[in-house]
């Protein structure tokens, strides 16, 4: 469309249960600069009276949802658009492309540095944060927020327990959470935290993205870090909403995917394609999406030891890396071809490691030379481990019987 933004924005889920305080996260957020929206107020908008969107509601459910002034009364389409799955279905057809357009109306007329904060209380329920570029939830303990919300909100506590036990529980939030904001400390306490965030990450993740700069992660080996899996699972969401059927199947990879391996703080994701085209096809939306492609890698070095099925053609082992342009948590995202040596081999070595703790302590030995020689070039310092261990992880491979799984 004509005068559209070629790079979107950074968005960012703001999410929290009852009585946590997401409404003092989103004032401090548009006090530091941030493009704070009311998904819920966005709803509403699109269907007040007079609206296309309300005239479209009164066709699939009939007047008899209006008030007496015109406008929608909403507990009398509830009462309708939620007795079955197809009536939920119809609803949501109408009113999510209008909310859709209504967002990308507020991002157009937005800074083309922008940071967009959608304040949604639904986020986890609805499953939505792969829409984000982050989610922030801010946490605060059940009983805290009853306490909150029976004293500053006058709301009867049976009725707050029921109320949040009907959202969903702080454990699925902390699973949805890119980060986690801890808002059970006293008045005040949060608002550090959060300009903090704004200045160290959100700032700077949206600059990154905007001028297609992909972070540069600290080459310092660390302990395996449980919470690699989790944020890997949430970038991988992200990946397939953003690829959609053009990618086959997108895989954490890398020594991140191997429990109890040391590993650069680096998360490695496969996006595996038909085809390099459709690799290059990708390109920018990737980027739109805040993983920019790394100028001047499009392919891993030939292998010409390897030579099993022609696997010594350099072309082959071709790729397109693009990588995280968040300084919260770098991440290189590898877009091979399916089939090909690379694309095989990222797989295997993945499951072959975790199978076989010989070769996890051989490989971690590996990587503690490298960073004993000084200023070594980490891949060039570990390309002899993989060279001696290619064929060795498709013996093992044959032996066992590994086929590539679901994703």
């Amino acid at each position: 469309m004509s005068g559209c933004k070629t790079v979107a924005v950074l968005r960012v889920g703001l999410t929290g249960g009852m009585g946590a305080g997401k409404s003092t996260v989103a004032r401090r957020l548009t006090e530091l600069g941030g493009h704070v929206v009311d998904a819920d107020a966005v709803a509403r908008e699109v269907v007040e009276r007079g609206t296309p969107g309300l005239a479209a509601l009164v066709d699939a459910f009939g007047a008899d949802i209006l008030a007496d002034d015109g406008s929608l009364d909403r507990p009398a389409l509830a009462a309708k658009a939620f007795r079955t799955d197809a009536d939920r279905e119809q609803l949501n057809s109408i009113t999510h492309p209008l909310v859709g357009k209504r967002m990308a109306e507020l991002i157009e007329a937005a800074p083309s540095d922008a940071v967009f904060v959608y304040d949604v209380p639904l986020l986890v329920e609805n499953g939505t944060g792969a829409g984000f570029n982050l989610v922030l939830v801010v946490d605060v303990p059940v009983d805290e927020r009853v306490r909150r919300l029976v004293e500053y909100r006058g709301v009867d506590e049976a009725d707050a327990r029921a109320r949040i036990s009907a959202q969903a529980t702080d454990e699925q939030r902390r699973a949805a959470a890119d980060v986690l904001l801890d808002n059970s400390g006293p008045e005040g306490a949060l608002d550090s935290v959060v300009t903090d965030l704004w200045h160290k990450r959100l700032v700077p993740f949206e600059r990154n993205g905007r001028e297609r700069r992909p972070v540069t992660p600290h080459p310092e080996l660390v302990p395996h870090r449980p919470e690699w899996a989790a944020q890997a699972e949430r970038i991988i969401a992200r990946l397939r909403l953003v690829c959609g059927e053009r990618a086959l199947r997108v895989d954490h990879v890398g020594s991140t995917a191997v429990p109890a391996l040391v590993a650069r703080d680096v998360l490695d994701l496969q996006v595996t394609v038909a085809d390099l085209d459709v690799a290059d096809e990708l390109a920018e939306a990737l980027a739109q999406a805040g993983f920019p492609q790394v100028a001047g890698v499009s392919s891993e070095p030939p292998k010409p030891e390897y030579g099993i099925g022609g696997e010594a053609d350099p072309g082959l082992w071709a790729q397109r890396l693009h990588a995280s342009a968040d300084p919260g948590r770098p991440a290189d995202v590898h877009v091979r071809v399916d089939g090909w040596p690379g694309q095989r081999f990222a797989l295997v070595l993945r499951d072959w490691l975790r199978a076989d703790p010989q070769v996890r302590a051989e490989f971690q030995a590996a990587k503690h030379r490298a960073r004993v020689d000084g200023e070594l070039n980490y891949s060039e310092a570990l390309e002899p481990w993989f060279d001696r261990a290619y064929n060795r992880a498709w013996d093992w491979a044959d032996e066992n019987g590994w086929e590539i799984t679901a994703s």
